[in-house]
């Protein structure tokens, strides 16, 4: 890949987390010699920055990385950089199969400086829009940035991440006493710092809820933690090798082609593979923390389940008063605290009720387009089947409801959708640039 000096790339990147890293692999991999540019919003690159706590794994093969599932002799494997950093025997002698989280996002870090020549950080893209290309029946997609460039593109990878879920009730608050669990670590140093927070509600069933109270137990100053969720209690994640077969790529056919009735039913089936539970090595590190700190006479961490939160309202001091209903009795009850952590996911895209129909960034064209049903429509290979074939637009780790399980923010087939939009990406600007010739069949299917 090259930066040309030019307001004009063969493709812009929106976002340069680990879809848009991986992507740039795959070009990079194939010898694509077109431009690109990656808009960063962030000054530097990194992973979970919020979520790197002591002693958390990440919960995926550290072997489905940006590269070895489909090219295991690749430079820019997860070994390849232990190796670099003369780790390898200390971390195949470590008693786990899973990395710490601090570790993968150091991987991360260490792939992504090998395009500091195409990316540019502290980039935050505002909006996209369509331009007609003049005396051409063609279209570019303009790019505009908070500080005023603009940008235009051929094509466009999108991949900002998925937007936080925060419950209506607490839209509002947001701010430096209620936060979404992706900017947990800022949060609680900013807190410790803080004399009059001494109590904090983590809102959610998930692995970051977990995480998080554990977390929150060993701080000091000591703070008074209530657990509080909709559900009886915290949920076994289902690992069964079985089940963990949603991570092959011939789910992903399955899942895809499935109609919208039948992937509701897999969604409801598979779901505590990935949301909504949460591990079991922190599962009984909790329970345990419980029963010791009942046997001390201990009531730092309490346990609200079974119930929603109906009404959120903040006092200038800052403590939150939040209004609870029981699922069964309905009964309502209200809770004082300090500050509160929602642990509460993200946001797929759909039609339902938690979900967002387009990303905020891409409303206008998606509109503009006639989507269908208002909702995003999506090929085979990640590309909005309503643009323009001449300006492919890659929506790039946000397709879980359309591709299944291992979209998203999973890692688990993240080199396999990296190459599928390469080689979408390099055939459909083929008139423009010229790529390497590639001795292998092409993994791109073309559907929609």
């Amino acid at each position: 890949m090259t930066r040309e000096q030019s307001d004009l790339f063969d493709l812009v990147g929106v976002g340069f987390g680990p879809a848009n890293i991986g992507l740039a692999v795959a070009l990079e991999e194939v010898g694509w010699n077109g431009s690109a540019l990656f808009l960063e919003r962030r000054e530097a690159p990194d992973w979970q920055p919020g979520m790197l706590l002591d002693g958390a794994d990440i919960q995926h093969n550290p072997l489905r990385d940006f590269v070895t599932p489909r090219n295991p002799l690749s430079r820019f494997s997860f070994l390849n950089f232990l190796k670099s950093e003369d780790r390898l025997f200390q971390f195949l002698n470590l008693p786990t199969a899973f990395p710490l989280r601090k570790e993968y996002a150091a991987y991360v870090r260490w792939v992504a400086n090998q395009f500091d020549h195409c990316v540019s950080y502290g980039s935050d893209v505002i909006d996209i829009s369509l331009e007609g290309v003049p005396h051409q029946q063609t279209q570019v997609a303009v790019v505009h940035l908070a500080d005023g460039r603009t940008l235009r593109a051929r094509s466009i990878s999108f991949a900002p991440g998925r937007t936080p879920a925060v419950p209506a009730v607490f839209s509002t608050y947001l701010g430096d006493r209620i936060v979404h669990f992706t900017d947990y670590l800022p949060a609680r140093e900013r807190w410790r710092r803080d004399e009059a927070v001494k109590s904090v509600c983590v809102v959610g069933g998930s692995q970051s809820a977990v995480e998080i109270t554990l977390d929150l137990a060993s701080v000091t100053p000591p703070v008074d933690i209530v657990n509080l969720h909709r559900g009886f209690g915290y949920q076994l994640k289902d690992t069964s090798p079985f089940t963990e077969e949603i991570y092959f790529p011939q789910f992903v056919e399955t899942f895809y082609r499935s109609s919208s009735l039948r992937r509701q039913e897999l969604w409801a089936e598979l779901r505590r593979s990935n949301y909504g539970s949460a591990d079991r090595d922190v599962i009984e590190q909790l329970y345990c923390k419980l029963y010791e700190h009942d046997l001390d006479g201990r009531r730092q961490i309490s346990l609200r389940t079974n119930c929603s939160v109906v009404a959120v309202s903040q006092a200038k001091s800052g403590t939150v008063e939040l209004l609870l209903e029981d699922r069964g009795s309905f009964e309502r009850t209200s809770l004082s605290v300090d500050a509160v952590v929602l642990a509460t996911g993200f946001r797929n895209l759909g039609l339902g009720e938690h979900e967002e129909r387009f990303p905020p960034l891409l409303r206008k064209i998606a509109i503009g387009l006639g989507g269908e049903r208002n909702v995003l429509s999506l090929s085979r290979d990640y590309r909005m089947t309503d643009g323009p074939r001449s300006l492919p637009i890659f929506v790039n780790g946000l397709c879980e409801s359309s591709h299944g399980f291992g979209d998203a923010g999973s890692f688990s087939l993240l080199s396999l959708r990296s190459q599928m939009i390469a080689d979408s990406l390099i055939e459909l600007l083929s008139s423009h640039v010229h790529a390497a010739s590639r001795r292998e069949q092409p993994a791109v299917v073309a559907i929609g």
